[in-house]
């Protein structure tokens, strides 16, 4: 498999912009992941993929639990500097402890979660997590596509042809 044709092929799949966190006691940590989706309703759980170099990764697996912030619209800069090698990524960021773990102001929607399964997959791991409490705000989230941060659209109503 060429690489490059992967990556260009998976440039074309739309993603959505999230901060995974977690509190390293009492020392908050995160990082900008679009490896995020729905697994199921009963109960509810989602998964992420993390790194396996990921400083992020270790301290899921430590602590068993983790937040994510899908991000709005308006977040694009902090999700820039959370995909950094920054050490002071949450300078500047709006954030507090929720149910023990960084929950960043502002987002379109944040979840808590535990860790219910790891799966290997290449250079990352893949996080199944059980969402025990969530919310959302009535924003525009932030997505990812073709390398470029953006928003979603709607296509304009089409007329029904008769």
């Amino acid at each position: 498999m060429d690489p490059h044709l992967f990556k260009e092929a998976m440039a074309r799949v739309t993603a959505p912009v999230a901060i995974v966190t977690a509190n390293d006691n009492g020392t908050p940590h995160g990082t900008t992941v679009s490896s995020l989706a729905s697994l199921s309703l009963t109960p509810a759980m989602i998964t992420i993929a993390l790194d396996e170099a990921s400083a992020l990764l270790g301290i899921v697996r430590r602590t068993g639990e983790f937040g994510v912030n899908v991000l709005a619209a308006d977040q694009h800069d902090t999700a820039t500097r959370f995909a950094s090698r920054r050490d002071d990524r949450f300078a500047d960021t709006a954030w507090e402890f929720t149910n023990g773990v960084p929950r960043i102001a502002g987002s379109s929607a944040w979840l808590h979660c535990t860790v219910t399964a790891e799966i290997p997959g290449g250079d990352h791991t893949l996080i199944l997590g059980q969402v025990h409490t969530c919310s959302s705000l009535d924003n525009t989230p932030l997505v990812y596509s073709r390398r470029t941060l953006g928003i979603q659209a709607a296509l304009p109503m089409v007329a029904a042809v008769s």
